[in-house]
């Protein structure tokens, strides 16, 4: 018997949202697990509440059988002809920006999907989800052309979590295989690192830069390929599409404008192979609108990408810290505090940087990523910009230790990594 991984969160998430009335909007990278979790997860726990196979009707729209359906007009007569009348009708379209055409992608006013899927919406007898791996389709556009009616769920790779209860064992050895290999579901497949590797560098040339390509007829292929070689290897440094530029023309000796280079980050974006995380000025209350961070999606495709040459521990462990906090649905930028120093009578003021300021709701808090701090001085480092922040919300380090969790007098809390990933309420220690 196959084992299957769990995506508890992202099942409950469903559940919550279950016959809500509005359209369910599945996104995330591909190949991240967003079809699993509809058409298997999610599908047998409507069977195990009693729902029958036939009121689940079931579209994937990336199947070369259901390549009639992305027509929009063919869409909307099959799924009508599926409802039966006095149930509750489940509707799954999976990949469903194959039912978006480039004509309607530069007009999205003229989307004919959306008017199908809104129209659905009137029978009173149907719940209606959605994957996509395009956010511009399917988060940008989504609520305006659903007239509100779009309720998102982001679907992420597997998190530290994730993995470790499927693969069990030491944690601090699954750590490092979860740092070099990351969470792309069908990694767990693989038998050896050989394979392992390969699928993830397939990934890249295959299926998102394929997408990419065809989507928005990219011309400029090599400068798309570099810019993805240059974020992968500057995780969690500051850049923006001039700097990008810059660099390209001096050490790659390709011209390009840093509108070319904004464009093709919005893409990557769009595509969930990144995310950006903005300064946020923790004293002044305001956004800077550049420099910014890119981190990468999953850890493994961008070590694929590098050719698993760059492993940088420090890098990667911020980066995998970043997406474990997207994982647990919080907002998230960094933070930046100015503070004045004093020397020979002389004051100057300079900004020092908090790696995440993390909004969940009513509550905040600030959290520096440390490989370790094994001297006084690395600690005092780290911990100068949380104890400037002036206010009171909570401020944590986590650290690669296995240390158990702790406060210091300045009422910080140290975090062990491990615990800080396995538990999802590990911030409230």
């Amino acid at each position: 018997m196959v084992r299957e991984i769990k995506r508890d969160v992202y099942l409950q998430r469903l559940i919550d949202k279950k016959e809500n009335g509005l359209i369910k909007v599945i996104t995330g990278i591909r190949r991240c697990g967003k079809s699993y979790l509809l058409f298997y997860i999610y599908h047998d726990y409507l069977i195990s509440q009693g729902v029958d196979e036939k009121q689940i009707i079931q579209i994937p729209l990336d199947d070369d059988l259901f390549t009639k359906y992305r027509d929009p007009t063919e869409l909307s007569k099959y799924i009508r002809s599926k409802i039966i009348d006095g149930k509750m009708n489940y509707i799954f379209i999976d990949e469903v920006q194959y039912a978006i055409s480039k004509e309607e992608l530069r007009n999205p006013d003229e989307i004919r999907l959306y008017n199908v899927l809104n129209g659905l919406l009137r029978f009173r007898n149907v719940d209606i989800y959605v994957t996509g791996s395009n956010s511009k389709l399917l988060t940008k556009d989504v609520l305006t052309a659903f007239r509100g009616r779009g309720d998102e769920v982001r679907v992420y790779p597997l998190s530290f979590k994730e993995y470790y209860d499927f693969v069990g064992g030491e944690k601090a050895e699954a750590y490092e295989e979860y740092a070099l290999y990351g969470g792309m579901p069908l990694v767990l497949s693989k038998k050896n690192e050989i394979d392992k590797m390969q699928y993830l560098k397939t990934l890249f040339n295959e299926v998102y830069f394929k997408d990419i390509g065809e989507r928005y007829d990219i011309e400029l292929t090599d400068v798309l390929e570099e810019l993805t070689d240059d974020l992968c290897s500057s995780i969690g440094s500051l850049t923006n599409s001039s700097k990008i530029a810059r660099t390209l023309e001096s050490v790659k000796k390709i011209k390009v404008s840093s509108n070319t280079i904004s464009k093709y980050l919005d893409y990557l974006i769009e595509s969930f192979l990144f995310n950006v995380a903005k300064r946020y000025d923790i004293k002044g209350k305001k956004y800077f609108e550049y420099p910014s961070k890119y981190y990468c999606t999953d850890i493994g495709l961008r070590n694929a990408r590098l050719n698993f040459r760059q492993q940088e521990e420090t890098h990667i462990m911020e980066n995998i810290i970043y997406n474990e906090l997207l994982c647990r649905g919080y907002s998230v930028d960094v933070g930046v505090v100015e503070i004045v120093n004093s020397k020979n009578g002389n004051r100057t003021k300079s900004q020092i940087e908090i790696d995440f300021v993390v909004n969940a709701g009513s509550k905040k808090y600030y959290i520096q990523s440390a490989l370790n701090v094994s001297d006084g001085e690395k600690m005092n480092t780290e911990l100068r910009p949380l104890k400037n922040t002036n206010d009171f919300f909570k401020k944590i380090i986590v650290t690669k230790t296995t240390a158990k969790p702790w406060n210091d007098e300045d009422g910080i809390l140290h975090l062990g990594l491990y615990d800080f990933l396995l538990y999802e309420n590990s911030l409230d220690y």
